[in-house]
């Protein structure tokens, strides 16, 4: 088994909201896509999507999997692959061009 894949099979996947202004989640393998009002993570258990309002990153630690996300939480979710283009297409930018 090569360091990749070990490093990724031993990344647990926890969710932490403190009050609706900060999420905390480990095991996040890779941000897809990002704006002040949504993020798409995937993570060790599946995409998850973040929606709210002034949203940034505040930490981000790829080598161990952690983000750490400010702002208004209005909800997560998780989707499943065959969902995950359609949410992002979703995004800020598609909607203001449409």
């Amino acid at each position: 088994m090569d360091k990749i894949n070990m490093i990724e099979t031993t990344l647990n996947h926890l969710v932490s909201i403190n009050d609706r202004k900060s999420i905390n989640i480990t095991g996040v393998k890779k941000i897809e896509s990002f704006d002040n009002e949504e993020f798409l993570l995937e993570t060790t258990h599946g995409y998850a999507v973040i929606k709210g309002e002034e949203l940034e990153i505040i930490k981000l630690d790829t080598y161990q999997g952690n983000v750490s996300i400010k702002g208004r939480i209005d909800s997560l979710s998780y989707i499943d692959e065959n969902t995950k283009h359609t949410k992002k297409e979703d995004g800020i930018f598609n909607r203001l061009f449409k």
